[in-house]
């Protein structure tokens, strides 16, 4: 049997099977899955990530992450064996010991929102070894922690928002040449929702005898301090 015959040979058989129904599009799931930096905060048991393999999550790229907590922390990786969104994603996540593992990743929209399905099986290593009904108890309880972090990233829009290049600041060259105060007025006019008030000059700075003071700006409209109606905000100055 060839290796691609033994990774489609890994694709039947019995899965721990986890299902939950999220408050956004298929296509917020996918970007969450997309972006490899976001590996660790859904997928429980990963602590960090190392490197994401230009060309994630397509091609057979891998994630390179770490598992467990420091300082017992084990490097390894997981691959993409298959990326159709916003249909399905097969990983191959490995994380020896333990050994390896195959989880295939499904949505389909439902109403307003959709239906997420995670179903893994070890293939390789202890883990494969042990009974199916006590593996898939461990990892149906592992996986229902996964859904709902996955869930949490996907309903917040956090993977499409990452994945503004120009939000995120990763476009190539996009601040060339641009002064401090251009670079300044570009990050914050370009998220999403940005208006330009977000770039207004909220300090003031002043020199005087080789002294920079920096201060809240008269007409800024966010202050530190009480909130207005807050009672400390209704007291005169000098008073508290």
């Amino acid at each position: 049997m060839g290796p691609e015959q033994r990774e489609a040979s890994t694709r039947r058989g019995n899965r721990a099977r986890n299902v939950r129904v999220l408050h956004c599009t298929v296509e917020d799931v996918f970007d969450v899955l997309s972006d490899g930096w976001l590996y660790p905060s859904w997928v429980v048991g990963a602590s960090r990530m190392r490197h994401v393999e230009n060309g994630w999550p397509a091609g057979g790229a891998r994630l390179h992450h770490s598992f467990g907590v420091w300082p017992l922390l084990i490097d390894d990786t997981t691959r993409c064996l298959e990326w159709d969104p916003p249909r399905k994603a097969v990983l191959r996540a490995r994380g020896w010991p333990i050994g390896e593992a195959e989880i295939l990743i499904e949505a389909q929209p439902r109403g307003d929102g959709c239906v997420v399905r995670i179903q893994e099986r070890p293939v390789r290593g202890p883990a494969a070894a042990l009974p199916a009904v006590v593996s898939g108890a461990l990892l149906r309880w592992r996986n229902a922690e996964t859904l709902h972090r996955l869930g949490y990233l996907a309903e917040s829009g956090a993977g499409a928002r990452r994945s503004n290049r120009a939000w995120n600041g990763q476009e190539d060259g996009m601040h060339e040449g641009m002064t401090p105060d251009e670079k300044r007025h570009d990050q914050l006019t370009t998220a999403p929702e940005a208006t330009e008030e977000d770039a207004e000059a909220r300090v003031v700075t002043t020199e005087e005898d080789g002294v920079t003071r920096v201060d809240i700006a008269p007409d800024a409209a966010v202050r530190p301090g009480p909130g207005p109606g807050m009672p400390e905000a209704d007291e005169p100055p000098g008073t508290r």
